[in-house]
């Protein structure tokens, strides 16, 4: 087989028409030659991660982190930043003088439960073993939530002789139906054993160090509060708790609760159908803010062709009936938070590739978009006014920098550097948005990152690499990724696609694929690849599709539905056998829900051996490398296996690469590179043959 080639186009007549164009282009190549190197794999050290973004609460200040991996440790070292919110001056690390001025300010509005990176409300404290205790708003009273486990019910035996048996065995032994976790040690602890898990109640003293009498026990519900936290006037603690969480079939309904200092407990949500998350007083009291969305519980119950829609709702504290504040805002929200003065309620929310934040009324309205523009905003930190917000901004061609911006979204400046000595030096490629359609007419969006050094001038013919995104139910968005970079400057396009499934499009495209993973969103993908051909100088002998999880089962999906579209393909972590994975995965819940049901139910069954990969096996002819970890859960490895069998039945080039020690996310600095320079191995290999 010929070796592989670094950066290739194809070396037959159209190579000769370029080199005879040469001097009709000249002055036009050089106008588009890159302004600098191309990226090579040893750049992945170099490329910084910014996070843990922090306003202080005078807004004087922007302190972050900056990660940098480290090759001879296979690890990662982090420094804290700081950097002038009125960007007077550049960005540098912490020194003792920052860290005692701003650590204190950052400490006093995290107390204080303002916006920010503030902790479980006012006063929140700190975890202290199963302990956690909080300190009301007019230091008069200290509530803790702590374990309140039965008795323990020590195991008997018949004889001295089982006994000894007993303590002689060596292996494992369940009776639950959660034995594993991707990530987790096997097996993974019963959730549903009070003496594991134990039943949790909050108690009441005096501040200021009261007698151990002083202590009133508030709560008998035998449940685990999470959330808690005080009212403003320092007499009601609010918390939310998963009321079936003993239930092993149950997956699980969180419902909102609130106690007074004199102990009365009310229940705030009463739908059985639906779960509450991050609820929070608004500033006067009045009022309790939080995230709801349908049970898997109830969707499975209802047998649905679609999942529930997450929207922010509020309820009044003193009970009643609650108002949905994004029933006709179609996306996801997430992390909303009160303003100081009780006029909005400030989110996050994806639409499309982007990221930004939002707004809107507690009285109802129409929700507001703060920021803007074809990016993904995140890590949002806001002064304790409320009056500036410091946020990363995630580009497709550059890593993350930090910007600030009014509360109002105007007045954005960009305050970090971190890597204009990076940009300055590496050539990265640009990547185009596309919109088309599908199949069936359904607007598709994409994104194509352009070959290092690309010309329509030179008048070659480019290789193209389909990745395929994870979950389903995530999405592309504005961001750096070194993968897709590292295949450009490898002379490929690259070609990304939000298909049906993905969130930012809307609740019907967000379950589009119900009982049919793979046929709608695989349409998409196709319609994707057969725009760019259309449109782009891209050899369709030489397309290949990767990716990981449900880029994965999406990878597997496509090459054996579309045989002859694929010269060669990656599959990590790739689902190919629903019924198999049914059972050996962690989250069977997927297959209860948008499969229509269980294995050993037809209908369901049906839909799951239609949906295999695995069924059309015979049909594959692209060279794949599959990729896996020893240990995932969430698609374990005997997935890909079945696959790679059946090709190599079939003569079919395959190859496995299983890292040792790996749950389902392939992880370290060494992993992460091997897996790339193996990737483009593969990829090289065949797609510079299949002409």
């Amino acid at each position: 087989m010929p070796s592989p080639s670094p950066r290739f186009r194809l070396r037959t007549s159209a190579l000769v028409n370029a080199a005879l164009l040469l001097a009709l282009t000249a002055t036009a190549a050089l106008a588009q030659s890159p302004k600098g190197r191309a990226l090579a794999i040893e750049d992945y050290y170099r490329v910084k991660t910014i996070g843990a973004v922090q306003l202080t609460p005078d807004a004087k200040w922007v302190t972050f982190t900056v990660t940098t991996r480290v090759e001879e440790t296979n690890g990662t070292t982090e420094e804290r930043w700081i950097v002038p919110a009125d960007g007077s001056a550049p960005a540098r690390p912490f020194t003792d003088a920052d860290t005692a001025i701003v650590s204190f300010g950052l400490r006093l509005v995290n107390a204080a439960g303002a916006p920010g990176r503030g902790g479980r409300g006012a006063g929140a404290g700190a975890m202290a073993g199963n302990a956690f205790t909080i300190t009301s708003p007019d230091g008069k009273f200290t509530a803790t939530v702590r374990d309140t486990p039965p008795p323990r019910v020590e195991k008997t035996y018949a004889s001295d002789f089982e006994k000894r048996h007993e303590e002689r065995f060596k292996g494992v032994q369940f009776d639950w139906v959660e034995f594993h976790r991707d990530g987790a040690p096997f097996p993974l602890p019963n959730a549903k054993d009070p003496q594991v898990n134990p039943p949790q109640e909050i108690f009441l003293r005096p501040a200021g160090g009261g007698a151990t009498y002083d202590t009133r026990q508030l709560t008998t519900l035998g449940l685990r509060p999470t959330g808690t936290q005080w009212s403003p006037d320092g007499t009601t603690l609010l918390f939310t708790a998963d009321s079936l969480y003993r239930r092993e079939n149950s997956y699980g309904r969180s419902e909102i609760f609130t106690v007074t200092t004199s102990g009365t407990v009310r229940r705030l949500t009463p739908n059985p159908d639906y779960g509450y998350t991050n609820a929070r007083f608004s500033p006067d009291g009045r009022w309790i803010l939080a995230t709801k969305q349908l049970t898997t519980d109830a969707i499975i119950r209802k047998k649905l062709n679609h999942g529930g829609a997450t929207d922010l709702v509020v309820m009044p504290a003193a009970g009643g009936a609650e108002r949905n504040l994004t029933a006709n805002w179609d996306y996801i929200p997430a992390a909303a938070q009160w303003s100081p003065d009780g006029k909005f309620v400030y989110f996050t929310g994806g639409i499309g590739g982007t990221t930004h934040l939002f707004r809107v009324s507690p009285e109802g309205g129409a929700v507001q978009q703060v920021t803007t523009g074809q990016r993904r905003l995140g890590d949002f930190a806001f002064d304790k006014a409320m009056t500036k917000v410091a946020f990363t901004v995630g580009l497709k061609e550059s890593p993350s920098e930090i910007s600030v911006a009014n509360i109002d979204g105007t007045n954005e400046r960009q305050l970090t550097h971190v890597h204009d000595a990076f940009t300055s030096e590496v050539a990265l490629s640009r990547a185009e948005r596309l919109q088309f359609t599908s199949a069936d007419g359904t607007p598709v969006e994409g994104w194509l990152t352009y070959p290092y050094g690309y010309s329509k001038a030179d008048g070659a013919k480019y290789p193209l690499i389909v990745s395929n995104h994870g979950g389903p139910h995530s999405a592309i968005e504005y961001g750096f990724d070194f993968k897709n970079q590292y295949f450009a400057a490898d002379g490929y396009f690259v070609l990304e696609v939000n298909f049906r499934s993905s969130t930012g499009y809307g609740e019907k495209f967000l379950w589009g694929t119900w009982g049919a993973w793979g046929t709608k969103d695989g349409q998409d993908v196709m319609a994707g690849v057969d725009y760019a051909l259309s449109r782009y100088p891209i050899d369709r002998k030489r397309v290949a599709s990767i990716g990981h999880s449900y880029g994965g089962f999406m990878t597997n999906w496509l090459i054996t539905q579309y045989p002859s579209r694929f010269a060669a393909a990656v599959s990590g972590a790739g689902i190919v056998n629903w019924t198999s994975d049914f059972g050996n995965a962690d989250i069977p819940r997927t297959k209860e829900t948008e499969f229509l049901g269980s294995p050993w139910e037809e209908k369901a069954r049906n839909v799951m051996i239609k949906q295999s990969p695995l069924t059309y096996a015979g049909r594959a002819k692209a060279p794949t490398l599959f990729i896996n970890g020893e240990i995932d859960q969430r698609v374990p490895f005997s997935e890909n296996m079945q696959l790679f069998v059946a090709l190599k039945k079939n003569g079919v080039p395959a190859k496995m690469i299983e890292y040792a020690n790996m749950p389902h996310a392939i992880t370290g600095n060494w992993n992460v590179v091997h897996r790339m320079l193996n990737e483009r191995r593969w990829l090289d290999t065949y797609m510079r043959t299949a002409q």
